[in-house]
């Protein structure tokens, strides 16, 4: 993997995240943006979408596992590289994260961080699979935030309710080298 995506991010450490059409125009006119999170479409209008955030020069990461039409089959990752040249996905699943590493696309593993056994689960999946880059949700808990990147490898973003520039803060002081929001105000700050 080139260094783009952590170019990038340590340009500017927030994500945005869409999931909606206002979200995306807005997202595509911040010059700030450098990295989106594609977290909504349909096998018919997601090409167009990764085609407006790529021509507006921002690295664009579609959630496979959200793109209504796809099964949660390997082939759904070819799909998505052959048809709309995206840069990367964001998958739970490590089947998908495996395709796209051999596509030779970005990967972010995402996992959610609900209790112990989540937490024990997520090294489990990195001997299955080396995702570039994993995500934990909620994003506001720094004490975790910490004990992941100091128990994994690989870069942490911290992504889910971040709302304010002190969870901003917060994740990033706790070792995540990004934070992702869909909260429009927080792609500003």
């Amino acid at each position: 993997m080139d260094q783009r995506f952590y170019d990038m991010v340590e340009a500017n450490p927030v994500i945005a995240a869409i999931k909606d059409m206002d979200g995306l125009e807005k997202c595509c006119r911040l010059q700030d943006i450098k990295v989106i999170f594609i977290l909504y479409g349909d096998i018919c209008n997601i090409p167009e979408i990764v085609r407006q955030v790529r021509e507006s020069g921002k690295l664009a990461i579609v959630h496979v596992d959200l793109i209504a039409g796809l099964s949660p089959k390997e082939i759904a990752v070819d799909f998505i590289q052959k048809h709309t040249k995206a840069d990367g996905i964001i998958s739970t699943k490590p089947t998908m994260i495996r395709r796209a590493k051999e596509l030779g696309m970005y990967t972010v593993m995402r996992f959610f961080i609900l209790d112990s056994m989540a937490f024990e689960n997520i090294e489990k999946q990195l001997g299955i699979v080396k995702p570039d880059f994993i995500e934990i949700l909620p994003g506001v808990m720094p004490k975790i935030i910490r004990k992941v990147c100091k128990k994994v490898r690989i870069q942490v973003i911290a992504g889910g309710l971040i709302t304010d520039k002190e969870d901003i803060m917060a994740a990033l002081g706790a070792g995540a080298i990004s934070v992702s929001s869909t909260n429009q105000k927080v792609w500003m700050m």
